[in-house]
């Protein structure tokens, strides 16, 4: 076996932690039911890390209306956008790996966007916590975000599944040649759903154990250059992400934007889009807040507090106050000091994005008056 990670103790001696094959599938099946992160969420997604809430294993897929289940996907998770993850584990050394483990997977995707309900994912859901003796209302209070609301999240994986907003993920110990060329073309052609692989290998030496995950097929920009956004291809990128709903909440705030902070700074992310509405004020620039593409808007305490009105605690926890009036808004006390992200859709009420364009309004007020 090759050898090519290396573990320096606290005695500075150095331990060379040999690949090792893995067990078997049900091995690496157990260990990505116990420990998610093995997705390498932060590779798939690295602006905004994607987590993983695990909804079933072995999860039963019909392949007919009412039918009974035909087929069943190795796990099912939601990441924190709700966008169901179908995950299919193989070991290199299975031949099905290299063809048909893609054909089965197309199976299983075009069958859940029409046969599963979200009432059979929640149920799903609620059988594992059970299994597990946790609480399912906790065990999805703990995952989502403070300002979105469970029944919210359901909406979004109901509305995800309805569009084919999916994720498709092959798990092997080695990624063949063979599957990583299909894993990228298909990356390539299919939107919105996604198809990724994630390659685990096993490091062992002196009783201990090493687990390094790397995700493949993710497929680059034309050019090694990071993309400079504006707004028509930020509003298109955001449409296409998150749909019409976040879209028309990101053009009130941009064209409200215009008139009250009308420096705009487009982001240059390669994946992931963003402009910051900004106000000139005796020779400093403020960007209260920055709207993102997947779907969020950034308020900014920790750049605010570094200039004349906001450098004082009490005008930052003065925002924060009126933007927790919010309904869905719960900004943490401590968050004074950092950028906390709220959803677009929090603010799909009129009264809700009135109330973020007011309590805008009086930090630009404060800005002038200083």
């Amino acid at each position: 076996m090759a050898s090519g990670v290396f573990l320096i103790q606290e005695d500075g001696s150095l331990i060379e932690m040999e690949e090792q094959q893995v067990p078997n599938e049900n091995y690496l099946q157990e260990l990505l039911a116990k420990y998610p992160n093995l997705l390498a969420g932060n590779q798939i997604d690295d602006a905004d890390p994607r987590k993983w809430l695990l909804i079933s294993r072995e999860a039963g897929l019909p392949g007919e209306e009412n039918g009974a289940d035909r087929w069943s996907v190795d796990h099912l998770f939601l990441d924190q956008d709700a966008i169901p993850t179908l995950v299919e584990v193989k070991r290199s050394c299975d031949t099905r790996i290299r063809r048909e483990v893609v054909g089965q997977m197309l199976d299983y995707a075009a069958n859940a966007v029409v046969y599963w309900s979200i009432e059979e994912i929640r149920a799903k859901f609620e059988a594992t916590c059970t299994i597990s003796n946790v609480d399912p209302a906790e065990k999805l209070r703990e995952f989502l975000d403070a300002s979105e609301g469970q029944e919210e999240f359901w909406q979004k994986a109901k509305t995800n599944l309805q569009a084919g907003k999916i994720r498709m993920l092959f798990i092997a110990d080695e990624v063949p040649a063979e599957l990583r060329r299909v894993v990228e073309f298909l990356n390539e052609q299919m939107d919105p759903a996604e198809v990724l692989a994630v390659e685990i290998k096993l490091y062992t030496g002196q009783n201990m154990k090493t687990l390094v995950p790397r995700v493949i097929g993710q497929t680059d920009p034309p050019t090694p250059e990071k993309i400079v956004w504006n707004e028509e291809s930020f509003f298109n990128a955001l449409k296409s992400r998150r749909g019409p709903e976040d879209l028309v909440i990101a053009r009130e705030i941009y064209n409200w934007s215009k008139d009250k902070l009308p420096r705009f700074t487009w982001g240059r992310g390669k994946r992931d889009g963003s402009f910051s509405p900004g106000l000139d004020h005796k020779g400093i620039t403020y960007y209260p807040i920055i709207i993102w593409t997947y779907g969020k808007i950034q308020i900014s305490f920790e750049y605010l507090k570094s200039n004349p009105p906001f450098d004082a605690e009490d005008k930052r926890r003065d925002l924060l106050n009126m933007l927790n009036q919010v309904s869905g808004v719960n900004i943490s006390d401590d968050a004074i000091t950092k950028c906390p992200n709220i959803f677009l859709s929090v603010f799909k009420e009129k009264s809700s994005l009135s109330q973020l364009l007011e309590a805008l309004d009086w930090v630009v007020d404060e800005i002038k008056a200083s």
